[in-house]
């Protein structure tokens, strides 16, 4: 039997790059990561695929979480939700294992960071449930076919991320303020970034902000939040994106006994198309 591009890693090497994986599909990528060979960012991976943010919490809470996602979609897009206690995600692939399937988690317990791991099938739980949420880093893909730069994809870093002032709707114990995205974009084609990125409301849609980052309460581009920092050239403009890393946040002031989340730049990767009407796969 051949070999896969992704067996012949497993056995030249014991860790794969980001590099070894741009040409691979969705399901390469995430044997790469469920085998323990790949836990780096998934920016520029799987091109064309729907990549998601995780929530990973407790039922009882859980009503309230898809009550607080509902009322703020930009940041919170919602694109799957699993059964309760069910690890499995078929309506995003058919082979995903939200165990395994992420290069990085964060768990945190009592509203702090516990722990950052590469797998959580020993804290997995019978009353878990996984929220999936869109990301930015599918439209990502549209903007470089459209000639639009996007730097932090250009030198393999990760996008960098920052806190901003800018409230959300509560729900239950939920609510905090927006985290967002920043890519710098050529002046002339802002307009056309925004039109690209609008088209894709699973994955954040259109930018929240363009200019100056005191206006949303950023401080400081060159020292973002999370994520890495990128440099801004003369005739490019910082443009502000809704970020899936806010959900984290607010579940971190929620001091839940226990949530999961994917660590920044460490997403999900589907099989749904980034341009699909639905995010729900059909059994053939």
């Amino acid at each position: 039997m051949l070999l896969t591009q992704l067996e012949e890693f497993r056995i030249v090497l014991t860790t794969v790059s980001h590099s070894d994986l741009v040409a691979c599909s969705a399901g390469e990528v995430r044997a790469a990561i469920r085998s323990g060979s790949y836990d780096q960012h998934t920016a520029g991976l799987a091109a064309g695929k729907l990549q998601c943010n995780l929530a990973i919490l407790p039922e009882k809470f859980a009503l309230d979480f898809l009550r607080f996602c509902q009322r703020n979609p930009k940041p919170c897009p919602i694109v799957g939700v699993s059964d309760s206690g069910d690890p499995f995600l078929p309506t995003l692939g058919q082979d995903i294992d939200i165990r395994s399937d992420v290069s990085k988690y964060r768990v945190f317990r009592d509203g702090t960071l516990h722990d950052e791991v590469t797998n959580i099938a020993d804290i997995w739980a019978d009353d878990l449930v996984t929220v999936a949420l869109g990301c930015s880093f599918t439209f990502e893909n549209a903007l470089l076919r459209n000639g639009i730069p996007v730097r932090h994809i250009e030198r393999g870093l990760n996008v960098p991320m920052y806190r901003t002032n800018i409230g959300l709707v509560p729900a239950g114990r939920f609510g905090g303020r927006m985290v967002v995205t920043m890519r710098p974009i050529p002046e002339a084609q802002v307009d056309k970034a925004r039109e690209i990125s609008r088209r894709y409301p699973q994955a954040h849609g259109a930018p929240i902000a363009v200019g100056d980052p005191a206006e949303i309460g950023i401080k400081d581009l060159a020292h973002p939040d999370w994520g890495d920092s990128v440099e801004i050239k003369s005739g490019e403009v910082p443009v502000y994106w809704a970020c899936g890393v806010t959900p984290q946040n607010v579940l971190l002031d929620a001091g839940l006994p226990i949530c999961i989340t994917h660590s920044p730049g460490h997403m999900l990767i589907t099989d749904v198309a980034e341009d699909a009407e639905t995010t729900i796969l059909r059994k053939n």
